[in-house]
């Protein structure tokens, strides 16, 4: 297949134009056109080491599941007790198949009460989606579950030592967040769902602006 055929099908994330404007080097992964470095990996490197930078993870898949029946749907699927996490927290967990096997690693968040935020690994949403769909299809009880796939939306993780030092120039709120928890805040204007994690990225923030937070962290984009 030629590179032109290859482009033309991979999908861009929706700060496609900003990473091309900005001098990135962009490269197929996991179906997308992604930054792979900036000014280049050992630089990079060793900013977020000593500073903070900001990846682009928006190939990473994002669900949300709703409803009455959204406990009992996810716990099928893992090995989670999801019934005790209080809204505002979040779980690392992992889907199984029917056997017990491993078939993926996933964040799940409580933004609120009655609804589930899902992360997944951009290789295997497709296939992650399609289980959870599945699952709902095949429940006979008939409990009440929406599960929606978000596209629209931007993932960015904030990382290093002076993280929290960004953060508190742009969303001061979001700082009382402890390991694990999440909350809805307003970024820069835009209302942002924020949680702070050790999955990768030390903070997740999903809006649709990011262009002020660059004088404060290099944006960078690394392969998981």
């Amino acid at each position: 297949m030629s590179e032109a055929q290859t482009t033309e099908t991979l999908k861009d994330t929706a700060l496609f134009d900003r990473h091309v404007a900005l001098g990135a080097r962009m490269v197929p992964f996991a179906g997308y056109n992604m930054p792979v470095q900036y000014e280049g990996v050992l630089a990079e490197h060793k900013w977020t080491r000593s500073s903070a930078g900001l990846f682009d993870v928006s190939h990473m898949g994002q669900a949300k599941l709703t409803g009455e029946g959204a406990i009992a749907t996810l716990e099928a699927l893992t090995p989670t007790d999801f019934a005790i996490l209080a809204p505002g927290k979040q779980k690392y967990s992992l889907l199984l198949n029917a056997e017990g096997g491993i078939l993926d690693d996933w964040m799940v968040s409580r933004p609120e009460s009655d609804g589930f935020l899902l992360i997944v690994n951009a290789a295997c949403k497709d296939q992650d989606f399609g289980i959870i769909a599945d699952a709902i299809a095949d429940d006979e009880s008939g409990p009440d579950i929406e599960f929606e796939v978000l596209t629209d939306r931007a993932l960015l993780a904030l990382q290093g030592p002076k993280a929290h030092e960004v953060m508190k120039e742009l969303c001061p709120d979001a700082c009382a967040l402890y390991f694990m928890e999440c909350g809805t805040f307003d970024l820069l204007g835009e209302t942002a769902f924020i949680s702070a994690c050790a999955w990768r990225p030390a903070c997740r923030c999903m809006g649709t602006k990011w262009t002020p937070v660059i004088p404060w962290s290099r944006p960078i984009w690394a392969l998981p």
